[in-house]
């Protein structure tokens, strides 16, 4: 293949476990990138949530590429224009808040400068900011605060149930809402027209790219349409077993610079 543009996801994928980009990813993608080759970075994160790693990855030089909310909003990494962005309902959004509200889910609502919750301290709040780089607000009522489309709503739950409580929030969304796993606490609610894979294929087309010549890598639920779309999906070692069965290429993992390794491999 004649590699144009790697699709990264980030947590699990580009980071190893310590939320660190290790000095042979970096150096490897940093060569590619030197050589002509686009990164888009494809997170669940919100926009300021990927500015960190596109900073260490000089994306803003090389007219890199920042996937944000699994597809959501798609920004240019160099003067931050906007590419695209999908919203949820504001009316279905305050309902589907009411529903939760039964559930033992935290709810974590963001606006793409900071995060809405009802209770800061509750679980993997604190992470979420630190991840993210944004302050939160406590709030009395999320569905009755709610003045504005978001994105996405992003769910904390207790991995133990996890499954569970996602099979009942499946059971009760829009035909135009999904709910998806992006980690083991985590499950996201996004508008169904909205993926990783579905971005990638729309960038493709805005940069003139074959799909054919482009690279991506996962660990999550929620990467797997982004590693169909590309050319070479490539799941990571400690991917869940339903990525490494789609993906074209199982690599090293997250903690062993799979994806140094999976380039290399790729252009031999």
């Amino acid at each position: 293949m004649k590699l144009k543009l790697i699709a990264l996801d980030i947590d699990g994928t580009l980071t190893n476990d310590e939320k660190k980009i290790t000095a042979d990813t970096l150096s490897t993608l940093l060569k590619f990138q030197e050589q002509g080759i686009r990164v888009m970075l494809a997170s669940a994160r919100p926009v300021p949530g990927l500015y960190s790693a596109a900073s260490e990855l000089r994306l803003g030089d090389h007219h890199g590429i920042l996937m944000a909310y699994n597809g959501g909003k798609v920004v240019d990494a160099t003067d931050g224009q906007l590419l695209s962005q999908t919203h949820m309902d504001l009316n279905k959004t305050r309902e589907l808040l009411r529903f939760l509200e039964a559930l033992p889910v935290t709810v974590i609502l963001d606006d793409g400068e900071r995060f809405y919750v009802e209770d800061a301290h509750g679980y993997k709040v604190e992470y979420e900011c630190w991840n993210n780089q944004m302050d939160c607000t406590e709030v009395d009522n999320l569905a009755d605060f709610l003045d504005f489309s978001p994105v996405k709503l992003l769910l904390s739950v207790d991995p133990d149930h996890i499954l569970n409580i996602q099979d009942m929030i499946r059971s009760h969304l829009p035909d135009d809402l999904c709910v998806v796993r992006t980690a083991p606490f985590y499950l996201e609610i996004i508008p169904v027209s909205i993926n990783k894979g579905k971005a990638l294929l729309d960038v493709c087309s805005r940069l003139c790219i074959d799909p054919a010549d482009t690279a991506a890598f996962g660990d999550s639920e929620n990467d797997i349409p982004m590693l169909q779309a590309a050319g070479c999906g490539v799941a990571m070692g400690n991917a869940e077993d339903a990525v490494k069965a789609v993906a074209d290429k199982v690599t090293l993992s997250n903690n062993s610079d799979g994806i140094a390794h999976a380039l290399r491999e790729l252009i031999m």
